[in-house]
């Protein structure tokens, strides 16, 4: 399986602007720029695609663990925070906030080392090679 994204620039760095599609067309001649990704303007950027997308696969990732443990997901919510270093120009790492509710059966410990082996097990976070941290709040 393949799967694509496409991006298209005019101009400088900095004055300039794109486009970003997705195969799906769910992003569709979706604006960024500079002031996207180092500003405030109205557009998506790299960096905001990559936590959305962590953040998706991670969550799934945690249903399937929990279906494979024999509990039944409840409510999960995953804030990806990418934490960008403006001077290096990298990312230094990803932090996962993961907020789980009515899940039935399943005691925090446990909870905890299955969000911590769909961390380890997703396949975005496999595929990336900076630090990734997650906290979880388990109601």
């Amino acid at each position: 399986m393949k799967r694509t994204g496409n991006a298209h620039w005019s101009g400088t760095l900095q004055e300039g602007k794109g486009e970003i599609s997705t195969q799906s067309t769910v992003l569709n001649k979706t604006q960024y720029s500079f002031k996207t990704r180092f500003s405030d303007g109205i557009g998506t950027n790299p960096e905001e695609l990559i936590a959305a997308a962590h953040a998706g696969c991670f969550t799934m990732s945690v249903s399937a663990a929990l279906t494979q443990a024999g509990f039944t997901p409840g409510e999960l919510s995953t804030e990806a925070i990418v934490d960008l270093d403006l001077q290096a120009l990298v990312i230094n790492g990803i932090h996962l906030e993961l907020k789980a509710s009515q899940i039935e059966g399943v005691e925090e410990e446990t909870f905890q080392q299955i969000a911590e082996g769909a961390k380890a097990n997703c396949i975005v976070s496999k595929s990336l090679s900076v630090p990734v941290t997650l906290n979880v709040v388990y109601a």
